[in-house]
């Protein structure tokens, strides 16, 4: 009895100190990430001159995280999560310098460059929500997960307030008003990734990778990481399910999160209030993650999910009846989007962390986060072209169809379960 329980004390006091290493990480990184959330949009508009471009930048960086954390998943999976961590956060706040230069040069082109290079911090906060999972066992798993991603308020909610001072301290330094919060950002990522460098200790996925070699032995899948996390859905289609939910769940987000500070624009908002909307908007995803956690793990994951659908087509409905400038339904519209993220994001990521085996663990989670940042980037560059041509509210109500996906990838995985389990009685 004691050569068994040994092993479990001390993998459960790893994973203790991995979620608060996590934790940690992720407060300081989310600074960086989204400080730029309400001036990305109005930098991309002043540099290329024309409304239907302000989505650019978003879908750039949107796109950057999908690819970079395809290529992270490799590279995990062989040097561990701490390499992959402290990667994508430095490429992150290169990225940010890198917009930095694109508004003091006035191209467009560098802007996306950095963009681009900027979503490889998502890419990282994306990992670290994964990587609180490797050690998690089935009643802690959702849980341990939320308490990652509620980390990114810290961060997060400060982060768009800080839009003024940012603007303050560009002029202080000489560069562009809209520049100074990817200079401010810039900092909080290095920071990230010097604490992950020192302090992610044993490295989570190494130690799970470990643990398990010495219980049974391994499965060596051959082929690409592409084809690997492939055949790892069609033999647990419930992971198709989950990946599509993420995936339909960030574009709707996306598309209109993107979009609402210059609809709040139109309406004489100044960025001060845009940044307060984007908070309380912040506030939705990741305030409340531990209470959803907790109740993926008492009630079910896609139960969860399909709970954060019916949210965002409320959130939709608010949006799409908002004035243009600052009012209470683009306020609760943006609150309801978070929230409606938030229980899907951490629902359907829970069933891809414990539905994906522990030998292609990162090449399913790379493939998620790239099907998802792909879809999102997509619904960016669309949203742009639609707030164009018919205005906020159509590309709010057009969302809707979105969130009808959404709400059956939860049916199906909910079937599923209960096939599951009725094959296991049997």
């Amino acid at each position: 009895m004691t050569d068994v329980a040994e092993p479990d004390l001390v993998l459960g006091g790893v994973q203790r100190r991995t979620v608060r290493v996590l934790v940690l990480t992720q407060a300081v990184g989310a600074v960086g990430i989204t400080i730029g959330i309400a001036t990305a949009s109005l930098l991309a508009r002043d540099l290329s001159g024309a409304e239907s471009m302000a989505g650019l930048a978003q879908t750039a960086q949107v796109l950057g995280a999908a690819v970079i954390s395809f290529l992270l998943a490799p590279l995990m999976a062989r040097r561990g999560r701490r390499t992959g961590l402290m990667t994508g956060y430095v490429v992150g706040s290169a990225g940010a310098l890198t917009a930095v230069l694109a508004g003091v040069a006035g191209s467009m082109v560098l802007l996306l460059v950095g963009a681009m290079m900027l979503g490889a911090t998502t890419s990282a906060n994306n990992a670290a929500r994964y990587a609180a999972t490797d050690l998690a066992t089935d009643d802690n798993r959702a849980r341990s997960l939320s308490l990652v991603v509620w980390a990114t308020t810290i961060g997060a909610v400060a982060g768009p307030n800080l839009t003024g001072p940012a603007g303050s301290f560009a002029d202080a330094v000489g560069i562009p008003e809209l520049t100074g919060p990817f200079a401010i950002g810039a900092i909080g990522m290095l920071t990230a990734a010097v604490l992950v460098g020192l302090l992610l200790r044993p490295d989570p996925l190494l130690t799970a990778q470990q643990a398990a070699s010495r219980t049974a032995p391994g499965v060596v899948r051959t082929g690409s990481s592409w084809s690997r996390a492939a055949a790892t859905v069609r033999e647990r289609p419930v992971l198709g399910y989950a990946i599509a939910g993420l995936a339909l769940t960030h574009a709707t987000m996306i598309g209109v999160m993107t979009m609402t500070p210059l609809h709040m624009e139109h309406g004489g908002s100044g960025l001060e209030v845009i940044g307060i909307v984007i908070s309380v908007h912040v506030l939705g995803m990741f305030a409340f993650s531990p209470f959803v956690g907790m109740l993926a793990d008492r009630v079910g994951r896609p139960p969860v999910l399909a709970a954060g659908g019916v949210v965002l087509l409320a959130a939709l409905v608010l949006c799409a009846s908002s004035p243009a400038g600052m009012s209470w339904e683009v306020t609760a519209g943006l609150f309801l989007l978070g929230v409606g993220w938030s229980l899907a994001m951490v629902s359907a990521s829970t069933l891809v962390a414990e539905h994906a085996p522990l030998d292609v663990r990162t090449d399913v989670q790379g493939v998620s986060d790239l099907v998802m940042g792909l879809t999102a980037a997509a619904a960016g560059a669309v949203a742009g072209v639609v707030v164009g041509g018919a205005g906020y509210p159509a590309l709010a109500l057009g969302s809707l169809l979105l969130v009808v996906g959404v709400l059956g990838c939860a049916a199906r995985a909910i079937a599923e379960s209960r096939g599951a389990a009725t094959r296991r009685l049997a």
